[in-house]
């Protein structure tokens, strides 16, 4: 016996019903205006703009792939402004985010616990945060600095530098590093608070008495717990880091030479012109390079999520 497969018709939706969801869209239209106007036309403004010449005046012209073809000329990870660029922003990722994920991870287990006066170490680690960069920035300079007290703690246990981090080309980026993850370890520290006070106090009491350890615990149960948590983080962090521009330009300015000229450092000094590199604004210039970084985020991030269905385990 064959059964009728007439659809029922569509339910109508009472007044209350579209009242609400007119009021659901007025709560989200803004945001939705603002990344279109802020975020969406600036980015399809930009790849148009990559295949253009313009300087900022009135006219604007057809380049094609000049533009890349400029900057992908003589390409070089030890010459080229781009590869110079490229090689220090790369550099700069993979220092500075597994070294945030185990400062704020081991921050967050610290603590987690029914320390004295947690509430407020969390505070004072979340605080850099929020902090004035500018501040933080001139802080750092003046702890860097060859009488500094960084270089005179590393003096009393026989290591000396003899000069400021952000004036030698070896130690400038790693200044730009121990900013980066002092500043950014509080953030993801309360990310991994909410995650370890997720994990299942039962999965402890039952490993404890199988006779594991405490090694053993967090390698067992708290690392596979919190991989969705690790996973959000590490996304979060390899895009911040491909996109700093901030600091570098307080304290180093990108030198000496080009040792700590990033990409967006590059595609700044492309767009307004600098010594070196450009005589005058390149606005087409300027956004292929950020197409390139474009590209290059796209492809780290993409990889990051086909690997998270291999490590990334969700209770």
């Amino acid at each position: 016996m064959v059964q009728s497969t007439a659809t029922q018709p569509k339910k109508k939706m009472s007044k209350l019903e579209k009242r609400n969801t007119l009021i659901a869209y007025s709560f989200l239209a803004p945001n939705f205006l603002g990344f279109i106007l802020f975020t969406l036309v600036p980015v399809i403004f930009s790849i148009g703009l990559s295949f253009m010449n313009w300087g900022g005046g009135a006219s604007i012209t057809w380049a094609g792939l000049d533009n890349f073809r400029f900057i992908f000329k003589d390409f070089s990870f030890t010459k080229s402004n781009l590869g110079i660029s490229l090689r220090n922003t790369m550099y700069y990722t993979l220092a500075t985010v597994p070294l945030t994920i185990a400062c704020s991870l081991g921050l967050a287990m610290v603590l987690n616990k029914a320390v004295k006066g947690a509430k407020f170490f969390r505070t004072v680690f979340f605080f850099p945060y929020v902090a004035s960069l500018v501040a933080i920035c001139v802080c750092w300079n003046f702890l860097l600095m060859k009488t500094g007290p960084v270089n005179q703690i590393l003096a009393a246990f026989g290591v000396t530098i003899g000069k400021s981090w952000t004036s030698s080309r070896d130690l400038a980026i790693w200044a730009i590093i121990i900013v980066g993850v002092w500043r950014s370890a509080g953030y993801y520290m309360v990310m991994y608070l909410a995650g370890l006070q997720g994990v299942p106090g039962e999965l402890y009491e039952a490993a404890t008495v199988d006779g594991a350890n405490g090694w053993q615990r967090f390698w067992k149960i708290t690392m596979p717990m919190l991989t969705p948590t690790t996973f959000f983080v590490s996304i979060m962090m390899v895009i911040s880091c491909f996109k700093i521009y901030d600091v570098v330009a307080i304290m180093t300015q990108g030198g000496p030479g080009r040792s700590t000229k990033m990409l967006v450092s590059y595609i700044f000094e492309l767009s307004f012109g600098a010594e070196g590199v450009a005589t005058s604004a390149q606005y087409g210039v300027a956004s292929a390079v950020s197409m390139v970084l474009l590209i290059i985020v796209l492809l780290v991030t993409t990889i990051q999520f086909r690997a998270e269905k291999k490590w990334v385990n969700y209770m």
